[in-house]
């Protein structure tokens, strides 16, 4: 398959992709469809975001294939949010030193390179960095469609947003896009993101937010109802509509997001 125009240099460089699932078997087994892929190129395999982080800092791909659920650790929500702000803080490494800091660049490159060859897997082009580069382009990968993880996503900064569903052509056309800095989105996902701007959720009331922060503390619905002096039924009525506000569908769903969006104190 021929990358579409525009896409690449005339010179077809390809597509450089680092991978990050935290599932052993599915690195192995996207690596093998990858590598079927004209034009693409993986020179990187992370299980973790923190190394996802790292090494995406070291070998400047050109497409991070992000994963949400990482184990633990950091998510791959907290990875992309790094990994788009790689940029930015190189940029502010420059203005600091502006030709005061020859020492330290060398320190870091030897650092680098020493991240990139513990950490891709031993393939060839995997030792080489890509200095100059501007902040990979993530392409999330995943199994999860949640209004919240979706949402979570994009303000992270990720380029696309792709279930692990897709036939393997969507994918390799989404990771061409992707680094050619488009947005590609699932079907599924497009579509819940259109029903959001055309539907927006209300915001949470007072007793939601009380409900909310009580839950934030680890307390049962028994327990949330003699706090707050309502009934146990009362108290899993305002979690049902907590829930579809913030669009998940579980405890620790919820107060992740409402960290995310600072509705707790």
């Amino acid at each position: 398959m021929t990358p579409p125009a525009g896409d690449r240099d005339p010179a077809h460089t390809p597509v450089r992709v680092l991978l990050c699932d935290d599932h052993a078997v599915v690195r192995a087994g996207l690596l093998a469809l990858l590598s079927s892929a004209p034009g693409i190129e993986v020179i990187g395999e992370a299980g973790d975001g923190e190394e996802a982080v790292a090494l995406a800092a070291a070998l400047r791909p050109d497409v991070v294939l992000m994963d949400l659920q990482l184990g633990s650790g950091i998510d791959g929500i907290e990875a992309t949010r790094r990994i788009a702000g790689l940029a930015v803080r190189e940029a502010e490494r420059e203005g600091e030193c502006e030709g005061e800091c020859d020492d330290g660049r060398e320190a870091g490159r030897d650092v680098e390179r020493d991240v990139a060859g513990r950490g891709a897997a031993g393939r060839g082009a995997a030792g080489r960095g890509a200095p100059g580069r501007g902040a990979p382009h993530v392409l999330v990968l995943t199994t999860y469609d949640t209004d919240a993880d979706i949402n979570r996503a994009i303000e992270a900064g990720a380029t696309g947003y792709l279930l692990k569903a897709e036939r393997p052509e969507e994918l390799f056309s989404a990771i061409r896009a992707a680094a050619a800095g488009r947005s590609t989105l699932s079907a599924p996902v497009a579509h819940r993101v259109l029903a959001q701007m055309r539907s927006p959720r209300p915001g949470l009331t007072d007793r939601e937010l009380d409900i909310l922060g009580q839950l934030a503390r680890g307390l049962s619905n028994r327990e949330i109802a003699r706090a707050l002096f309502i009934s146990e039924a009362t108290v899993k009525t305002h979690l049902g509509r907590i829930y579809d506000k913030l669009g998940v569908d579980t405890r620790a769903g919820a107060v992740s997001v409402a960290k995310e969006q600072r509705l707790l104190p």
